[in-house]
């Protein structure tokens, strides 16, 4: 069994998992005594409750930590820690006040948690178009505006950002609420101003496969007190967490159960810590990558409106026509080449499979279904969404990659992609 200490997870999954190719972004590929250093603090104090019981924690407060260095790590005023990045995301926007009834303009490709957190805030998901960016697009929202728009919801896909400031001029002109989910570029920024802080709060995921991992994990960040105070409140019952006695603490607002516990916060601790590191590296592999890549005909790639603020998790190829995209990929499958992702027909990010949202499939009855959707979701008009995702092809960048490896896996997509066009032709 190999040593996890000493090796990173990416080259491990292939001696422990039969040589299966697992697609892990950059958290998971360095774990080990900094992970296990930080577990073994809680540990040895039994307290794994993020709250309260001061006397026997022995000043041990991991989730506290963690929201400390997410906040430095992105310049941020607040940080708070909660159970999930779709978490982050639902308190960003009630703390925003984004509530029952509003409508909030999304984009048709995010994670599906981000379509959820407006349904379940009581808001009702208006779908805008994107653009080359993988992003919303200014010419998208403005298109989506009606009398009754409280909000956008902004996501930065696939560790890239938004073009923040044609974005910006619509938000200001019509003083819109503002949430960024950024679960996928943390670290990300444009213009030296970090994703997850244009707007009134911004969300970050910890799960299994983002930049960095608590196992399971979010944290919400803003600029704004009020905000921050709303969501520390929100995520745990309303809450107030004055004072050290929690069976009298008071409950300024309705909440629910959204905290962390200082087990998840521990890991994702030191993972944050390990985030600039990744970053560094993920740039110098995917700079490497598209400098060759970039010779090959039929090739282009995802508009970066900042690519000195790139996190770089992904490489996201455009190939010309949505056939050649699909072509590359069953090129790439019979090479045996993994890691990567056709968006196009992805059951979680893409909206051409999202029939349970189209079509309302709900457990018991949301707000949406009394309000009355401000949309047709089944027959959505999203040209450029189509084009763009169509044509979409996004690798996994990871940070522990050798110059050999990035140069053999270029060689391998070159190969898919010169096949994949010819065939076309």
């Amino acid at each position: 069994m190999p040593n996890f200490d000493t090796l990173p997870l990416s080259r491990n999954c292939a001696d422990i998992c039969g040589n299966k190719i697992i697609d892990y972004m950059p958290g998971m590929e360095f774990f080990g005594a900094d992970e296990r250093a930080e577990i073994n603090d809680v540990l040895e104090t039994g307290i794994l409750f993020r709250y309260n019981h001061e006397a026997q924690r022995n000043n041990i407060y991991k989730a506290r930590e963690l929201e400390a260095a997410v906040a430095k790590l992105v310049g941020a005023n607040y940080a708070h820690a909660v159970s999930s990045g779709s978490a982050a995301a639902l308190c960003a926007m009630v703390a925003a006040g984004i509530g029952a009834g509003d409508e909030v303009i999304v984009p048709p490709f995010t994670y599906v948690a981000t379509i959820e957190a407006v349904l379940l805030a009581g808001a009702l998901p208006v779908f805008a178009d994107i653009d080359d960016t993988l992003c919303l697009s200014a010419e998208g929202i403005r298109k989506a505006l009606t009398p009754r728009t409280k909000g956008v919801c902004l996501v930065h896909m696939c560790g890239q950002m938004a073009d923040m400031d044609a974005i910006m001029a619509v938000i200001n002109e019509h003083k819109l609420v503002l949430v960024e989910d950024a679960g996928q570029a943390m670290g990300a920024s444009y213009k030296g101003v970090y994703t997850g802080l244009w707007g009134r709060a911004g969300a970050y995921s910890f799960d299994f496969f983002k930049i960095a991992t608590a196992g399971e994990g979010g944290v919400m960040v803003t600029n704004d007190e009020q905000v921050y105070q709303i969501a520390d409140n929100y995520s745990d019952h309303g809450h107030d967490h004055i004072g050290t006695n929690r069976g009298m603490e008071q409950h300024p607002i309705i909440g629910f159960n959204y905290r962390i516990s200082e087990l998840h916060a521990a890991v994702g601790l030191a993972q944050t810590r390990r985030v600039p590191m990744i970053i560094e590296q993920n740039n110098a592999r995917k700079k490497q990558l598209m400098e060759r890549l970039g010779q090959v005909p039929g090739v282009s790639f995802a508009r970066l409106p900042d690519p000195d603020g790139d996190s770089a998790t992904f490489l996201n190829l455009l190939l010309p026509t949505e056939a050649a995209a699909r072509q590359t990929v069953a090129e790439l499958q019979a090479a045996g080449v993994g890691g990567f992702n056709y968006w196009f027909t992805n059951m979680y990010h893409f909206i051409n499979q999202w029939d349970h949202i189209k079509t309302m499939q709900t457990a018991s009855a949301l707000p949406i279904e009394k309000f009355g959707a401000p949309q047709d979701y089944q027959t959505l008009d999203l040209p450029n969404a189509q084009h763009v995702i169509g044509r979409l092809i996004s690798f996994g960048i990871r940070a522990s990659w050798t110059a050999d490896e990035v140069d053999t896996l270029a060689g391998q997509i070159e190969a898919a992609v010169t096949k994949a066009v010819g065939v076309e032709v």
